[in-house]
């Protein structure tokens, strides 16, 4: 009997610590991490300090991780009512508001400390902004309008900003431009995503695409259009000094490739079509990410 016990408290455990790592969205914040790092890495000179970069990527990690959790505290009612999200710890039960609430308040507490104790006060504050950003502005916009993608764009493009200014203490030019590949390639991102999930998001009331919410030529237009910024806006770490010829390459082909997934989203206008997109955003931003810091490297 003591030993069915204490599986049973064992078993809970393991169960309530995987139910936090959900709330967490581990591989979505391991994300944000990296670019974190990458930030930090590109803006370093090629003078490494790795324990300060592993708390960076860190700190960013518990601030989004933070970040989401309050999305899904906020969201948790409607989650209930969309297939992708109904079984999340929230909507079944399995953390309450509560613990979800003291969750996050203590992940992003970890977080603005680390970055305050191990960066500077420019980039605790950007992370403060970052995760008020996402969290009450973003979250609720998401009923409103499209307005949301420009709004959620903006705490998205913010890990390598942070990465930037943990290194330098400063926005320049530099930090700018890593800033706006990021800022623009989320475009093409959530609109993906909002094309292959509308049904259910419109379970949910969101409103995230563009020219009145339609799966159109319209909105396949405007994907198309940011995407295509992507290509010039990739070249300007080259023509600036930050990277090399090489990554040059590399980031051309990649906008190019992305922007040709693109056409088939116009000519056909299928979830298939708007699903490779997503997929396509998925690799083209770390990819984009390592090319440049093989490059600086």
């Amino acid at each position: 009997m003591i030993a069915s016990g204490a599986y049973s408290v064992k078993e809970l455990i393991q169960s309530k610590a995987g139910a936090y790592m959900e709330l967490l969205k581990f591989r979505l914040s391991f994300l944000v991490a990296f670019s974190c790092g990458f930030g930090y890495v590109l803006a370093s000179q090629g003078v490494l300090d790795w324990s300060r970069l592993l708390i960076i990527c860190f700190g960013g990690f518990l601030i989004s991780g933070a970040s989401i959790t309050i999305n899904q505290i906020i969201e948790k009612d409607l989650d209930k009512l969309m297939s992708r999200t109904k079984s999340r710890p929230l909507p079944t039960g399995r953390v309450s508001v509560n613990e979800a609430i003291i969750f996050s308040v203590l992940v992003g507490a970890a977080g603005l400390f680390l970055l305050s104790l191990y960066t500077n006060l420019l980039t605790t504050l950007l992370a403060l902004v970052s995760m008020v950003l996402y969290s009450f502005v973003y979250t609720p916009l998401k009923r409103v309008g499209p307005v949301a993608v420009f709004v959620g764009a903006i705490p998205g493009a913010l890990p390598p900003l942070l990465g930037w200014t943990a290194a330098t203490g400063v926005v320049s030019h530099e930090a700018l431009i890593i800033f706006g590949i990021q800022f623009i390639w989320q475009f093409p991102h959530f609109w993906a995503i909002a094309w292959v999930a509308d049904e259910d998001y419109k379970k949910a009331g969101f409103k995230l695409l563009p020219s009145g919410g339609q799966k159109d030529l319209r909105t396949a237009v405007q994907i198309m259009i940011y995407t295509l910024f992507l290509i010039p806006l990739g070249l300007l770490p080259a023509k600036f000094g930050m990277t090399g010829i090489d990554s040059a390459i590399v980031v051309t082909i990649c906008g190019v490739l992305f922007l040709s997934q693109t056409f088939s989203l116009m000519i056909r206008g299928t979830r298939s079509s708007a699903m490779r997109i997503m997929f396509g955003s998925f690799l083209y931003l770390p990819i984009v990410q390592i090319a440049f810091l093989l490059d600086k490297l």
